[in-house]
């Protein structure tokens, strides 16, 4: 069976063939939903540091159980206001990724001590089943977070309608159009998009942050 160190090593052989000539960082991290402490340990031994997790108590649990490993943990999936403040709690908490709505960010400001980095979720397929901000709405959101003294907005992430890599590749160039169009990378230094299918090609139009799972950890139950 193929290790977790193998398949690391190919997935950041694939980035460095796709990585920007100017020298942009790609940051790698590696969702470990649904896996067990082992295989994120095989991980950690191989070099990687950050891991994406979807669920809060789950996350929180492995935090606990790895610590005090070198580990940045993203939070990656659709976070509830209510437990906004149990997830504020996780130790070696890096980024949460999935900011959409101005009432989240007040949730968070109300617990974040002394300060929470996060994302904005953009819906950029305007797909109804999609979380996120909606476009037109995303100067609105970031303005909101700004107006905080504890929610510092690092940057945006999406999530492409399902089908080919190359399919994906107008969303992720419309989620870099929105960042250059709401102060660049000065103010929004990270892009977070890709997946494991995927991640070459928003590389390609922007990333700075990808996601990947089952390139990483094999398939999920």
């Amino acid at each position: 069976m193929t290790s977790v160190a193998h398949r690391l090593r190919l997935v950041r052989e694939r980035i460095e063939r796709v990585q920007p000539a100017d020298g942009q960082a790609v940051t790698l991290v590696a969702v470990s939903k649904r896996k067990p402490a082992d295989a994120i340990v095989e991980a950690i031994e191989a070099g990687c540091q950050d891991f994406g997790e979807n669920y809060v108590q789950e996350l929180q649990n492995k935090a606990l159980d790895l610590s005090p490993r070198p580990v940045r943990w993203h939070f990656i999936g659709h976070l509830q206001r209510n437990k906004a403040k149990q997830l504020l709690t996780t130790p070696q908490l890096a980024l949460l990724h999935g900011v959409d709505s101005p009432k989240l960010v007040a949730a968070l400001s109300r617990h974040a001590a002394p300060v929470v980095d996060v994302l904005v979720q953009v819906d950029v397929s305007g797909e109804e089943s999609k979380s996120g901000c909606p476009a037109d709405a995303l100067g609105a959101l970031l303005d909101t977070a700004d107006a905080t003294s504890n929610v510092r907005v690092r940057g945006l992430m999406t999530m492409p309608p399902a089908g080919e890599p190359e399919q994906a590749r107008p969303y992720f160039r419309k989620l870099r159009e929105l960042r250059d169009a709401h102060g660049g990378r000065a103010r929004l230094p990270e892009l977070s998009m890709g997946m494991s299918h995927d991640f070459e090609v928003a590389i390609e139009e922007g990333a700075t942050i990808v996601r990947v799972g089952s390139a990483i950890f094999g398939p999920r139950d």
